[in-house]
């Protein structure tokens, strides 16, 4: 059970770090992999947040 915990939250990591990177939010994957699951999530709502409704960005969606 926790290396399935622990793989679902490295893959989430590994997603967020990866659409940060697409849009240039920060210049490379070091800076990205230092931070933590949380403050990814974070950023991530501050681009949507900061985008424009009708942008690529507004229309970003989680697909499981």
């Amino acid at each position: 059970m926790e290396n399935i915990l622990r793989n679902a939250v490295e893959q989430r990591r590994k997603t967020l770090m990866n659409i940060l990177l697409n849009f240039k939010i920060f210049d490379s994957e070091e800076q990205l992999s230092k931070l933590s699951l949380t403050e990814l999530e974070d950023e991530f709502k501050r681009l949507r947040s900061d985008s424009h409704p009708h942008s690529d960005t507004g229309s970003i969606k989680w697909k499981n």
